[in-house]
């Protein structure tokens, strides 16, 4: 699909109080609605704090409890990134504090399905738990509190996920989402819930005098931030200014290479230099690595590479993950051209036109998969798209991804009330959802979704917009301003990494690792080099195309220790001569 440029525009780009920054920063930051170099510190000292969440002082009591009286404490997590590194942040906080032996436990997708359901507080009877403690999940699963409440198991529900009219009667709950809660950001990933909750605990054993008391050294709660980080990144939660603090700082920890060996590992096999890690790094090569596991096995194994201190063992849980990740590819990309050769069908037999809201579906398709390959359509075709796949008996699997403007766990929550029973169970958030129906019932879910779709989408929504900060000055070309836009950010989810644009001579164009186009621009007087991955080769490279205009990110590039520039390309597009 052609994109539509557009060039971001600042809210008070003369803000006194960012005057001193250079001129692109101040340009990019303007455009981003900060008001304040307030809002750019990323110190920790900057924190929101705990006491502003909701329930927290009954999840400290109950966790202090189950610690000084030596309570068998059961972590439930999720399969995703954001589950498995809340997992480990528990997991190591808990051991650090005293507690004994406490264990985790993550649903297999594909037996359990997601979060505490009764089937797997059944499972967990194994481990004879007297408090269960959710991480990333827990907020609609009102079965499952209830069965372990009637097994007379305690409940901390810790989830950032939007919940339903009415909370499980779990024993207490940290959410900032739930309502009632003042805490200003509602932002935070699961790991963020359970960081902070875990940072409120730390701070009452000490008061309480438990650690003088045990004789152990109170935690340095900082060492958990590469783990908070990362779930961060990879869970796609915008980066408000909370966020930015605590993905900042993680970011610090792993480059310093005080982080976990498992973190390491994984960068390492990504071909990434874990001094030099950028959150995109973290997102692309470490949590897709990590999601590998969900989506086509048992999280556990990324789990307990999160948790392992030895580097060897690390590497090994690594090189697995990484497997996992290429059989994830290979599936998707099959999945994908079967998706796109069905759309083309579609779309010829409706002339050209297509449905503002779209469900795939197909019975060879992986359950684990459908969520990166409803990113995927989404991306090439700027709407919202759902993709089932075969769940347990006759149910379908759903997972949705959705554009900007159009909050899909609304959309969700909208069917639900005007068609009962037509979706069994849905959740997730504005731009992410999964949800189950019947078989049965998916011929008129897609009728209805397309329908609820277009009420609120117009054919204007639908244009594919890249945002882009401008056009760069060819003295603006540099290793100076490069860095200075690296070390700007973090820079992720609703605070996107700068983008610019220009026109541009082709001195040089051609194919390196088969789907990638280098390139060599001229720019008036200046020769910059460029790459754009995963370009489609039938369009590109283009002889016949002397001048393009570039969308673009201003990166640097290291060979053999000497610095370059060069511009990362997003989009191309042939111009005129």
């Amino acid at each position: 699909m052609r994109k539509q440029i557009i060039r971001r525009t600042g809210s008070d780009a003369d803000n006194a109080s960012l005057q001193g920054l250079h001129p692109v920063l101040r340009r990019i930051y303007s455009a981003r609605a900060v008001q304040s170099s307030k809002e750019l510190e990323r110190v920790l000292d900057g924190l929101l704090s705990y006491e502003l969440l909701s329930g927290m002082d009954d999840a400290v009591e109950l966790l202090t409890q189950a610690i000084m009286e030596r309570q068998k404490i059961l972590v439930v997590g999720d399969f995703d990134a954001d589950g498995a590194t809340s997992t480990a942040v528990a997991l190591r906080a808990l051991r650090s504090f005293g507690a004994v032996d406490p264990h985790f436990l993550v649903p297999n997708r594909f037996a359990y399905g997601y979060g505490l359901t009764p089937e797997l507080v059944a499972a967990a009877a194994e481990f004879a738990p007297h408090l269960i403690v959710t991480v990333d999940n827990g907020i609609a699963n009102h079965a499952g509190v209830e069965a372990a409440k009637r097994a007379g198991v305690k409940v901390l529900i810790t989830d950032h996920h939007l919940p339903a009219k009415t909370l499980p009667p779990a024993d207490a709950i940290v959410n900032p989402n739930q309502p009632g809660d003042t805490f200003p950001s509602k932002y935070l990933a699961g790991v963020g819930v359970i960081f902070y909750v875990m940072l409120a605990l730390r701070r009452h054993l000490t008061s309480v005098g438990w650690f003088a008391q045990k004789g152990i050294a109170e935690p340095n709660m900082s060492r958990l931030l590469d783990l908070v980080a990362l779930g961060t990144v990879a869970d796609l939660v915008p980066l408000d200014h909370n966020n930015r603090i605590l993905v900042h700082n993680g970011l610090r920890r792993i480059r310093g290479g005080q982080c976990a060996s498992g973190i390491v590992a994984l960068l390492e096999l990504a071909g990434r230099d874990f001094t030099r890690v950028q959150t995109s790094d973290l997102g692309f090569a470490v949590g897709a690595r990590l999601n590998a596991a969900g989506r086509l096995d048992d999280m556990s194994l990324g789990i307990e590479c999160l948790l392992t201190d030895d580097p060897v063992r690390a590497r090994e849980i690594a090189r697995a993950l990484n497997q996992l990740n290429e059989e994830r590819r290979s599936i998707e990309h099959d999945m994908q051209a079967q998706a796109l050769d069905v759309l083309a069908k579609f779309a010829d037999g409706l002339k050209g036109e297509m449905p503002r809201g779209l469900c795939l579906f197909d019975a060879s398709w992986h359950q684990g998969v459908i969520g990166i390959l409803a990113a995927r359509i989404k991306d090439r075709f700027h709407r919202p798209v759902i993709v089932f796949a075969p769940g347990q008996e006759d149910e379908l699997k759903g997972s949705a991804r959705s554009i900007a403007g159009l909050h899909i766990r609304d959309v969700l929550a909208l069917i639900d009330a005007q068609y009962p029973g037509l979706i069994l169970k849905f959740g997730g958030h504005a731009m992410a959802a999964g949800l189950t129906i019947q078989h049965k019932q998916l011929e008129t879910f897609v009728k209805v979704f397309d329908e609820v779709v277009s009420s609120q989408l117009s054919e204007a929504d639908l244009q594919h917009l890249l945002l882009s900060d401008g056009e760069l000055n060819t003295d603006e070309f540099n290793l100076e301003v490069a860095a200075l836009l690296r070390e700007g950010g973090p820079w992720g989810q609703g605070f996107p990494e700068p983008i610019f644009d220009g026109t541009f001579r082709i001195l040089e164009q051609r194919i390196v690792g088969d789907k990638h186009l280098k390139l060599r621009l001229g720019k008036e007087n200046k020769v910059i080099d460029a790459v754009a991955f995963f370009i489609d080769v039938k369009e590109w490279p283009n002889h016949r195309c002397e001048h393009v205009r570039a969308a673009y990110r201003l990166d640097i590039n290291e060979y053999k220790g000497r610095q370059t520039v060069q511009l990362i390309v997003d989009y191309l597009e042939p111009m005129e001569p």
